[in-house]
């Protein structure tokens, strides 16, 4: 008994980094590069799996509407979990929560490749985005917590970049391996950079100093906040042209309103709520999140939009895929080289507007541009560039203004965000294009999902304008300086 007591304490206990790792002046930097092995995965994941669904279907012998629920299911556990699995970071360790999602995901993607029927499939796809959650809930609370202060959007810039060249390799990698290999590869190709990952993150990842724990587990509230998200999804999904009736959409977007404001009510009067409603009542935490929202919706929108425009028009799909890689080039140099390019006494909030000004005018060109492969990769390099300015510095602002002890809340807030905007990037191109489909040039429907867009990116850049100049002039400054009095390691290279 003492023997299984210890060994149970050891897993639930964050190991601190070998003595020569947290003596290196720049270990900060290493535990960069470890999260990055997961934005990268995430992301890699998210446009490789789509590949997918020819192969499935054959095998299988499923409809379309079926087999979709192998990216649906994934992406509504996904939204679900985040906040939850923040708070629980927060409580027991960023760094071991982190760990565990790589195994729980690392576990999902191999049982996935060797799944033997759809069903089967799906449920292990539901596995693989709760070991995503854990993940993805701390990738930036990790990074704005192993970076020092003036050098953390310099740090959340390259974590996007990583998600970008995740994004950008999806495509060629899920075709190479579908046409290859075969559609288990797509995930069994997770298992290696898995491991690699959880033995890098042992040894570079700080642990986590203070922790924030509160009594007991809001279960009903994460009922709720999960009854919300899927039902909104499913909403804009229906709506996009799936087989379901006008009422049921209707009732779909009423349930999902209902649940949300009986998450909110219950998050006011529980004990240990799933999430903090003041960090909200914070304007540039509730400014970012808008803006986290709609950079992400502007960013998967085009990912959806241009292969189907070019391909109507005659474009070859190899051509429109090459096309289609301006968009996440254009994110990984303006992520990693706004901080080189743009002056240095710049703020985050000038940054954010600048960069939402940069969407706002690169999606008005594409307005205005035939959507052919001869003009559209200068215009989707430029919008790349603007998301990347833009997205450092909106989470930095965001991160900046939350208490150390919610860093993990805060990160699954910021990814819950976007996984919404990627959702609804994804869904409102298709109900443009369901709404008014494309012609035989491919341009009707495609300006309206393009006003869709740009209206998005306008959103993001009244976001930008109307928050504070940057975290310290947020009411959250208080409660952020004292967070880092007492978890002072944690902004500076981690000594434990």
């Amino acid at each position: 008994m003492p023997r299984s007591r210890s060994a149970l304490q050891a897993l639930s206990r964050e190991r601190p980094r070998p003595q020569r790792i947290r003596a290196y002046p720049h270990a900060w930097w290493l535990a960069v590069a470890t999260v990055c092995f997961g934005a990268f995965m995430g992301q890699l994941d998210a446009s490789i799996v789509t590949l997918t669904y020819g192969s499935l279907r054959a095998e299988f012998g499923a409809s379309l509407a079926a087999v979709e629920w192998v990216s649906l299911a994934y992406l509504l556990t996904l939204v679900a979990l985040l906040v939850p699995m923040g708070r629980l970071s927060d409580a027991h360790g960023r760094k071991l929560m982190y760990l565990y999602g790589f195994v729980v995901f690392t576990v999902a993607s191999a049982a996935c490749g060797l799944a033997p029927g759809l069903g089967a499939l799906v449920g292990f796809r539901v596995l693989q985005a709760a070991g995503a959650a854990l993940m993805q809930a701390n990738s930036v609370a990790l990074v704005a917590t192993s970076a020092p202060p003036n050098r953390m959007r310099t740090a959340l810039g390259v974590q996007a970049a990583a998600q970008a060249l995740g994004l950008a390799l999806g495509p060629t990698v899920g075709g190479a391996l579908v046409s290859t290999l075969g559609w288990r590869w797509v995930f069994g190709v997770n298992v290696p950079i898995g491991l690699v990952a959880l033995i890098a993150g042992h040894y570079l990842l700080p642990r986590t100093r203070a922790h924030h724990r509160t009594p007991g587990f809001d279960w009903a509230g994460l009922g709720l906040l999960a009854l919300a998200t899927t039902s909104a999804l499913l909403g804009v999904s229906a709506a996009s042209g799936l087989p379901v009736p006008g009422w049921g959409v209707a009732l779909l977007f009423v349930v999902a309103g209902a649940a949300g404001w009986a998450f909110v009510v219950r998050q006011r009067r529980a004990a240990a709520p799933l999430l903090d409603l003041a960090l909200l009542r914070v304007r540039t935490v509730s400014a970012g999140l808008v803006g986290a929202l709609c950079g992400y919706l502007v960013l998967f929108g085009p990912l959806v939009l241009v292969p189907i425009a070019l391909t109507t028009g005659g474009t070859p799909e190899l051509v429109a895929g090459l096309v289609l890689t301006a968009l996440p080039a254009g994110f990984a140099l303006g992520a990693t080289a706004a901080d080189r390019l743009l002056p240095t006494g710049m703020s985050d909030r000038g940054r954010c507007l600048l960069g939402a000004l940069v969407c706002v005018g690169a999606l008005a060109a594409m307005l205005a541009v035939p959507m052919a492969p001869g003009t559209l990769p200068p215009v989707l390099v430029l919008l790349g560039l603007g998301l990347g300015t833009f997205t450092p510095a909106n989470n930095a602002l965001i991160m900046g203004a939350i208490p150390t002890g919610s860093s993990g809340t805060g990160g699954g807030l910021v990814n819950m965000a976007r996984g919404l905007g990627t959702a609804l990037g994804v869904a409102l191109v298709t109900l443009a294009l369901h709404v008014a489909p494309l012609g035989a040039t491919g341009l009707n429907g495609a300006r309206w999902a393009l006003l869709v867009l740009l209206a998005a990116a306008v959103l993001s850049a009244v976001a930008a304008a109307l928050g504070p100049r940057n975290a310290r002039q947020s009411a959250a400054e208080p409660h952020r300086q004292a967070g880092r009095t007492a978890n002072h390691g944690e902004r500076h290279p981690d000594r434990s």
